[in-house]
C-alpha cells in the first residue's frame, strides 16, 4: 500500500514540553542530597535532552558509585514536583490536535523513561493524540548496563508506526543524529535547549521558531510527498 502521509516523531522535553525548572531543580536537589556540587545554570540546562545517566556522569561529574542514588532522588523529586512545573510550549497542543484531526500519525521518541514520558503527556492531556510513546528503559539503574539511546528509541517508534519514512522533530543534536542514523530528516525547534549552532551543525534540515511555523513546514513536506506519491502506480512504476 502506498504511504500517502509521512508520520511525525517528536522529542519530548524541549520540544513538546518545557520542563520549566522541573528537570534542573530536580537534578540540583538530588546532587545536594548526596553532598555533590551543583553545576551552574547553563550546565544544568545542557543536561536536558541527553540520557540522564550520561549527563550526570559527564556534565555533573557524579561518581559512578553514587549514580543510582542520584537518579533515584531525582526521579522522586520529578514525580512529586517536577511534572507539575512543566508546561506545553505555546501552540504545540493546537498543532498536535490538528495533526490528529487530519489523520496524520504522530509518535514520541524520548530518552526519558517510557513510563514517565507517558505520565508527563497524560498530565497535560495529550497522550491520546499519539500513536505510540517510546522512551528509554524504565529502570535506569547503572548496574543494568542499559545502552538504549536515541537511535534505538526512534527505531522503535518507526517499527510501531510500521514505516521507514517519517520526519523527526527535536531540540538537541542527539535528536538529529538519531534521526539521521535511521535515514530520517530532522526539523529542529529553536525554543528548546540547544546552544546556538548545535542543530545546524548536527545536520537539521530546517530550524523553526514557532509551533505555527513547524505546522506550516510539515504541511509543505506532506504536500510534496503526496504529489510525489500521486505519480506512483501500484506496481511501483512512475
Amino acid at each position: 500500500m502506498t504511504q500517502t502521509t509521512v508520520p511525525v516523531i517528536f522529542d519530548l522535553d524541549g520540544t513538546l514540553v518545557d520542563p520549566a525548572g522541573g528537570i534542573t531543580d530536580g537534578i540540583a536537589s538530588a546532587l545536594r542530597a548526596v553532598g555533590l556540587p551543583v553545576p551552574g545554570q547553563d550546565l544544568l540546562h545542557s543536561m536536558i535532552g541527553p540520557k540522564l545517566s550520561d549527563a550526570l556522569l559527564n556534565v555533573a561529574q557524579v561518581p559512578a558509585d553514587l549514580l543510582d542514588d542520584v537518579i533515584r532522588l531525582y526521579r522522586e523529586y520529578y514525580v512529586a514536583t517536577g511534572i507539575a512545573q512543566s508546561r506545553i510550549y505555546p501552540g504545540v497542543r493546537e498543532v498536535l490536535e490538528a495533526f490528529a484531526a487530519a489523520g496524520l500519525p504522530v509518535a514520541v521518541a524520548t530518552q526519558k523513561p517510557q513510563r514517565l514520558a507517558r505520565t508527563v503527556l497524560e498530565h497535560h492531556g495529550v497522550d491520546g493524540l499519539f500513536h505510540g510513546i517510546h522512551g528509554s528503559a524504565d529502570d535506569e539503574s547503572a548496574v543494568q548496563g542499559i545502552t538504549l539511546g536515541k537511535t534505538e528509541i526512534i527505531a522503535a517508534a518507526l517499527r510501531d508506526l510500521d514505516t521507514q519514512h517519517a520526519v523527526m522533530v527535536g531540540d538537541r543534536a542527539q535528536d538529529v543524529s538519531g534521526a539521521i542514523a535511521n535515514g530520517l530528516d530532522c526539523i529542529g525547534v529553536a525554543w528548546g535547549f540547544a546552544p546556538d549552532g548545535e542543530l545546524e551543525e548536527a545536520g537539521a534540515v530546517a530550524i523553526v521558531e514557532t509551533a505555527e511555523g513547524l505546522a506550516e513546514l510539515i504541511g509543505r513536506m506532506q504536500a510534496v510527498h503526496a504529489a510525489a506519491m500521486s505519480g506512483v502506480t501500484n506496481d511501483g512504476n512512475v
